[in-house]
């Protein structure tokens, strides 16, 4: 299978959690995956099959009604947005993102707060620990009056939602 018709067929897995997080291969077998997995997934096939120019980013957003149909939950919390970690390719300089048939980046563009490069082995621990150091910055530096773990339980209920939308 060639590159492009990868990147088709896993747009169009179902998303969800995978069962074991730090094995994106996952997302073939259990025909399901999230952003991180999906993406990591590609960029390993890519950095097998000598595929140039294909880089792995995590971006952080700010997660809102208005760019990620999330509901009322940060509304019910008297949140603007909170921030969020996406996972996306860069190929060519040209962003591809295929957490879903309908994942459209221009939704988020305006929202990126920052990107950084990583490779697929980090969108595990690696991921996690950089986002949850960024919501405590966060947290901290806006004053925002709630704990980090009540921040991330509001954020878990973000995800289900989208997750039951298969929207995200």
């Amino acid at each position: 299978m060639d590159f492009e018709a990868l990147i088709e067929k896993v747009k169009n897995i179902p998303y969800g959690r995978n069962s074991k997080r730090t094995d994106f291969s996952l997302v073939i077998s259990e025909n399901k995956g999230t952003c991180s997995s999906k993406h990591a997934f590609l960029k390993d096939f890519a950095n097998k099959n000598n595929i140039p120019n294909v880089d792995l980013i995590i971006g952080i957003y700010k997660m809102n009604e208005a760019n990620t149909k999330i509901g009322s939950i940060l509304k019910e919390n008297n949140l603007d947005y909170l921030p969020e970690a996406h996972c996306y390719l860069n190929i060519n300089g040209k962003v591809t993102d295929i957490t879903n048939p309908n994942s459209d980046f221009e939704k988020l563009r305006n929202d990126i707060i920052e990107e950084i490069c990583i490779e697929p082995n980090q969108v595990a621990d690696f991921k996690v620990e950089y986002h949850q150091n960024f919501l405590k910055n966060w947290i901290t530096e806006n004053q925002i009056p709630f704990t980090f773990e009540e921040i991330w339980n509001i954020r878990e209920k973000c995800i289900q939602k989208l997750s039951e939308q298969s929207q995200y």
